[in-house]
């Protein structure tokens, strides 16, 4: 038995350890063991295959393994060396919800509503937002207690509206309107044949949404018994909404991603609240009863889509996840949110934590937050002191998953270019209550090309563009790869939250003179070819077995020269044979997954 298992060891550790690959080698051992010998060593491989599986993946039993087994059999990316096709695995960053917005996750579009502004009634100036919102009442679902509402403020009885801006990313056909309560709607904008086709239920057909837009009113609510829980439904999915709430489309359009960063579904940046000013001396922080909730009116708060919507992506889908931890949330908060995503989340999908986003980016609440609270009232320096806001954020996880922390990776945001600040956060920090640091990899326009291009104005063209952001790829690699030897000092893993192209002006926010050439390279070919040649330096980063992650910035989203054109795919429905979409494809192209 004994010489038995030596073979097997020998054979397990040349076809499992490390390449899971059968070689020459391996063929010769197994020609000089009996047919006993390979029965024996069969199940012994078997086993060693369902432990290494377990281990990775903690499925409960050898007969869950077995589809894990063959899929590592068949993988040529499982290998010690990993082959250059390998190095890389790329998710995506979701956009956030907007009324605005073009990626459309849900089919129920009451979720991406504009949150609710007011309408005087009789008015005969008639403004198309009386603003007085704020002065009406409303139920913990946000729909109003009543309708029409009184107020000392105005002498005009008051409705609430909502509105579809810009309805590019819904598909046509013929829609569905429910509600509960007593009351009504009214609806307006580029749809007809609206009809009221039963009690609490309305239908119109939207044939041409592209370049449309919809308004929302409700015209009465009931104090006993108000209107809520609307539901505008996309065509065909009335009797299935409630099952399958995420647009088919959408679905289509993701299915080769198999990471995704919920940043902006959270509405991380500035969550919750925008920072008063002047600074109260006491901090407001958030307890779990006030996050996101499924039965919210709209999902564009500033809290974001409830986390009950992120858990169900990811088990329905068979996805691992990246959350990001309100700045402002409560200890209890934090608790709770650990416990809920460990308790709901399916075993075998892993999900990356992190603390915020950029809270080194001053444009955003959550750092002039911990500037305040943690650094100027603490007397401490920045970024010394937003440490402990990390730090327990970090622990208050460690802890929830106390036993299970394989199943998640703790990731600490650093600034690329500025390596003194990762690195002053990020060793002030318990060394085991993290896993990873995680920096950016985006290329872009040095502040000497977006001069040069400024000079050439409307004659510069996207191959000006292009030579530029070529140009600039040495001097951006250099970040990376001093960010890297940091996560080799502190013995931690190297992802990255966001990245790709950055070609935006200087100072962002301002229509450049060289416009027209930002827009035009979002489409030209070479684009394609910028992506490549950047995935390939950053491929010399990977080492072993594990790919690089890389969480592509960001996936639906329209052009735009001033604020950035951040989408891989500029519209869900994008035929890519009439609007090329080459960072889409060269995203594609580059994956591992």
């Amino acid at each position: 038995m004994a010489n038995k298992f030596h073979h097997c060891v020998e054979y397990v550790n040349i076809i499992l350890v490390p390449t899971m690959v059968m070689t020459i080698s391996a063929i010769k051992t197994i020609l000089f063991l009996t047919l006993f010998d390979l029965a024996f060593c069969c199940v012994f491989f078997l086993s060693s295959v369902a432990a290494e599986v377990k281990t990775s993946s903690k499925v409960e039993s050898f007969e869950d393994s077995l589809p894990s087994i063959l899929s590592l059999l068949r993988d040529p990316c499982n290998k010690t060396i990993l082959p250059e096709k390998c190095k890389l695995r790329i998710g995506t960053n979701l956009a956030g919800v907007s009324d605005w917005g073009t990626e459309i996750p849900f089919v129920n579009l009451m979720r991406v509503a504009r949150q609710w502004y007011t309408k005087s009634v009789g008015d005969p100036n008639y403004p198309w937002n009386s603003e007085f919102a704020g002065h009406l009442s409303f139920r913990k679902d946000g729909y109003p207690t009543h309708i029409p509402q009184d107020i000392s403020e105005s002498s005009y009885p008051q409705h609430v509206a909502t509105i579809w801006a810009i309805t590019d990313g819904w598909p046509p056909g013929d829609y569905t309107v429910l509600w509960d309560g007593s009351g009504t709607l009214e609806f307006t904008g580029s749809l007809s044949n609206v009809q009221n086709t039963g009690p609490n239920r309305i239908a119109f057909t939207y044939t041409h949404p592209v370049g449309g837009s919809v308004e929302m009113r409700i015209t009465s609510s009931a104090m006993h018994d108000p209107v809520h829980n609307i539901r505008v439904l996309m065509p065909g999915t009335e009797d299935t909404y409630q099952t399958q709430p995420f647009y088919s489309l959408w679905l289509k359009r993701i299915a080769p991603f198999t990471t995704f960063r919920f940043m902006d579904w959270g509405q991380t940046n500035n969550w919750g609240e925008r920072l008063a000013f002047p600074r109260p001396a006491d901090p407001h922080v958030f307890g779990w009863n006030e996050r996101s909730q499924m039965n919210n009116y709209t999902w564009t708060t500033p809290k974001g889509i409830p986390y009950e919507m992120m858990v169900q992506l990811m088990n329905d889908r068979d996805v691992n996840g990246w959350v990001c931890v309100p700045h402002n949330a409560s200890n209890e908060y934090v608790a709770n949110m650990a416990a809920f995503f460990r308790d709901n989340l399916e075993p075998g999908r892993h999900l990356y934590v992190e603390f915020s986003n950029e809270v080194w980016n001053w444009m955003f609440d959550q750092t002039q937050f911990l500037n305040e609270y943690g650094c100027i009232q603490q007397g401490k320096s920045w970024p010394e002191g937003i440490v402990p806001y990390i730090q327990n954020c970090m622990n208050i996880w460690t802890a929830a998953y106390d036993g299970q922390l394989y199943r998640i990776t703790r990731v600490v945001g650093t600034q690329l270019s500025w390596l003194d600040v990762s690195r002053r956060i990020a060793t002030n920090l318990t060394p085991d209550s993290f896993d990873a640091i995680s920096p950016t990899y985006y290329f872009g326009l040095s502040a000497e090309a977006d001069s040069v291009l400024d000079g050439l104005g409307a004659s510069a063209t996207s191959a000006d563009i292009a030579t530029f952001a070529r140009a600039g790829m040495a001097a951006s690699f250099s970040y990376l790869q001093q960010t890297k030897t940091l996560a080799e000092e502190l013995q931690k893993k190297l992802v990255f939250y966001e990245g790709g192209q950055h070609l935006t002006p200087n100072p962002f926010g301002e229509e450049p003179t060289y416009a027209q050439a930002l827009l035009d390279i979002q489409r030209d070919p070479d684009m394609y070819n910028l992506y490549t040649e950047w995935f390939t330096m950053i491929r010399t980063l990977q080492e072993g077995r594990e790919p690089l992650l890389l969480m592509n910035f960001s996936f639906v989203g329209g052009r735009s020269a001033r604020y950035g054109s951040w989408g891989i795919l500029e519209t869900m429905d994008q035929d890519l044979s009439v609007i090329p979409a080459p960072k889409y494809q060269a995203v594609i192209d580059n994956m591992r997954n």
